[in-house]
């Protein structure tokens, strides 16, 4: 049975699609795309069935992650049941899907910068006001800890003899 990972932000629309793009690519670049699959959803509801911030995907294509497929859902408690990691973007979000959480909830859930390597940093930071800079400081947090993430399932589900990068 294949891994579930949820990225959850607070629209969906600009960092956890981005984080489902480039874990996706990922996945595929290393054959782990029937192993482990990936969504994302956002907190909030209003941008369901939108398609990720057009600024968000312009600067995911510029390092060649396609985001133009993905489209904004919110977050339902039947996620609790459905995915093995379900990861915040940050601390806020994080509360609100803690006070989702049921009891009988099998995911492990926690903050997605966890994983990251190369920054100490706990959160990953919302580009929706700033500048064109916030997308690309978002996607330096989101590629250094969609690696470590990798490196972590793969190394505790035993796939790809825990090193598919």
């Amino acid at each position: 049975m294949a891994i579930k990972v949820l990225f959850v932000c607070l629209g969906n629309i600009c960092r956890s699609p981005t984080a489902h793009g480039v874990f996706q690519k990922l996945l595929n670049d290393a054959g782990l795309h029937d192993e482990i699959q990936v969504d994302s959803a956002g907190t909030g509801d209003w941008h369901i069935g939108r398609s990720p911030d057009q600024r968000s995907q312009a600067a995911a294509l510029s390092r060649q992650y396609d985001l133009s497929s993905l489209r904004a859902r919110q977050v339902c408690k039947a996620d609790f049941q459905t995915f093995d990691y379900i990861l915040a973007m940050d601390e806020c979000n994080l509360a609100d899907l803690q006070a989702m959480r049921t009891h009988q909830a099998k995911c492990e859930l926690g903050l997605f910068l966890t994983y990251a390597k190369h920054t100490a940093r706990r959160e990953v930071p919302d580009p929706y006001y700033g500048g064109e800079q916030g997308f690309d400081e978002v996607l330096d947090l989101v590629e250094d800890a969609a690696e470590g993430l990798l490196h972590h399932i793969c190394a505790h589900h035993g796939l790809g003899n825990g090193a598919a990068l």
